[in-house]
């Protein structure tokens, strides 16, 4: 039986998501206006069962996602979610992003969860670089990714087709030396 996953800091705990969160997954995916520049907005609670049971329940499987929620560990609130996406047959490059609920932003949260998810990353799953591809227009989740230390690296145009219109893609990356050599 495989060990359950699950990350702890300060005042988040990350866990793999289940069914029993479709509702609160929902309840701040839905908002259409505060997820703008996220590729899937669900539009009923189906809609997030069906995204639940597309999730890989292993983590680390070439080609696929795997989600954590987020939960406020001083009220067991889920407040959010971090999605991996094991890109490669060297298992060594993975994509990172991250949905809070907009009454959560700037207190800290997706810094704090995506810190911790990178320990994991790179510490134990000992993965060499960590993307992420963002909308030039989200200027928020730009900031949150900078600060972590990520560096842009490529700026696409109109090469991603969301909600029916074709955005700009920005990715940003950082390698696991990098990671290393900005936490000491």
């Amino acid at each position: 039986m495989e060990h359950r996953i699950e990350l702890k800091t300060e005042r988040l705990i990350l866990r793999p998501v289940e069914e029993k969160d479709a509702k609160a997954i929902f309840n701040y995916r839905s908002d259409s206006i505060a997820n703008q520049y996220q590729g899937w907005i669900p539009e009923s609670l189906d809609d997030v069962h069906k995204f639940i049971n597309k999730v890989s329940p292993k983590i680390d499987i070439v080609d696929t996602w795997f989600q954590f929620v987020i939960i406020k560990n001083n009220s067991n609130e889920i407040i959010g979610d971090v999605g991996i996406h094991f890109l490669d047959t060297d298992k060594k490059q993975v994509e990172i992003g991250c949905t809070l609920d907009k009454n959560q932003h700037g207190k800290g949260y997706a810094t704090e969860a995506l810190k911790e998810t990178m320990n994991y990353l790179f510490n134990k799953l000992n993965k060499r670089r960590v993307i992420g591809s963002i909308d030039p227009q989200n200027l928020k989740s730009i900031g949150l990714v900078e600060r972590l230390g990520f560096r842009k690296e490529a700026h696409f145009k109109e090469s991603i087709l969301i909600n029916g219109k074709w955005v700009d893609d920005l990715v940003y990356a950082i390698l696991k030396d990098e990671w290393i050599e900005k936490r000491q």
